[in-house]
């Protein structure tokens, strides 16, 4: 496969990003530089090669969950500089129109 304005356009087009001829004529170099990387690495026999599950044999430690209160809701509200009765005041930040 080779990589032409064609397909940049058609690239450039989904990613809803425009390129200059310049920029075009790097990416389409770029690009076939990775084409080919990819092709060597399809030169490579890996029939015997098990897939890699994990990256590494280390096992996630982890803990239970405990549920704490560690300040009650007063507590929190306490400081807040708007609240209104349970809970805390925000601006409006959405408009309903």
């Amino acid at each position: 496969m080779k990589i032409d304005h064609s397909i940049v356009n058609k690239l450039a087009d989904l990613a809803k990003l425009e390129f200059d001829k310049d920029a075009k004529e790097e990416i389409i170099a770029d690009l076939n530089k990775i084409l080919i990387s990819i092709e060597k690495l399809n030169e490579i026999n890996t029939s015997n090669v098990e897939p890699l599950i994990y990256m590494s044999e280390e096992v996630n430690v982890l803990r239970e969950d405990n549920v704490k209160h560690e300040i009650t809701q007063q507590e929190g509200l306490k400081n807040a500089p708007k609240k209104d009765s349970d809970y805390f005041r925000v601006p409006k930040v959405i408009d309903q129109k």
